[in-house]
């Protein structure tokens, strides 16, 4: 069974090694982490330290006791995992008119999806520049739950276009509007419409919807 615990502890070194120790003692396997400073102090500060564990729910009881048993931390609370809060994340990226575009259509799409009992969450950034979008490109890969990215601008080649095939080769499709540049020569689909092409993220990524992507590869729309 896969659950998420979320715990408010002291801003020290070792808090993660002992929560994650804690972990592991109860045969918890860590799917997902992440942490941050909640509370800055002259000394120590407080911090959340968030995880997703496939764990046994008689071994989440027990370990949830022992760390509420530590002096250092102060809240233990157990919840459900970002994948049935938020389910799979639409990525879009580029300029702020067209990005707003494709988020209208990738938005209306997921509604009528998530009212069917779906998880499928829109994300956003406007960029301008080579270097900016290239990175953020890039670090799609690394965000939990991505499952397609929308490239939406008029110009995106170079750096841009080789970060598009290293995403491709990690099993993340990638849409890209009608544009100047190399990219939707290296993408996956290539739509005309921006809302479209929202709409075509949204129905790839959902299970209720019909549209495989892999199915017109290559194609312009």
């Amino acid at each position: 069974m896969s659950c998420a615990i979320n715990v408010i502890c002291l801003d020290r070194p070792g808090m993660l090694r002992d929560i994650a120790g804690v972990v592991a003692k109860r045969d918890g396997n860590i799917i997902y982490t992440q942490q941050f400073v909640i509370e800055r102090g002259v000394n120590e500060g407080k911090a959340s330290v968030y995880m997703e564990i496939d764990s046994d729910p008689a071994d989440l009881e027990e370990m949830v006791r022992e760390l509420d048993a530590f002096e250092s931390i102060f809240e233990v609370s157990v919840h459900q995992p970002f994948e049935k809060i938020y389910g799979s994340r639409v990525i879009i990226i580029g300029g702020g008119a067209q990005v707003a575009q494709v988020a209208v259509g990738a938005v209306s799409e997921a509604d009528r999806h998530n009212l069917r009992g779906e998880r499928i969450s829109v994300d956003t950034i406007p960029l301008v520049g080579e270097a900016a979008i290239a990175d953020a490109v890039s670090a799609v890969s690394r965000l939990p739950r991505a499952s397609i990215l929308v490239l939406a601008g008029a110009l995106m080649g170079g750096r841009i276009t080789e970060e598009v095939k290293n995403l491709q080769q990690e099993g993340i499709p990638v849409i890209a509007l009608r544009m100047a540049g190399t990219v939707p020569q290296q993408a996956d689909l290539v739509v005309t419409d921006p809302i479209q092409a929202g709409t075509f993220a949204v129905m790839h990524v959902a299970s209720t919807a019909v549209f495989d992507i892999r199915r017109v590869r290559g194609l312009e729309f």
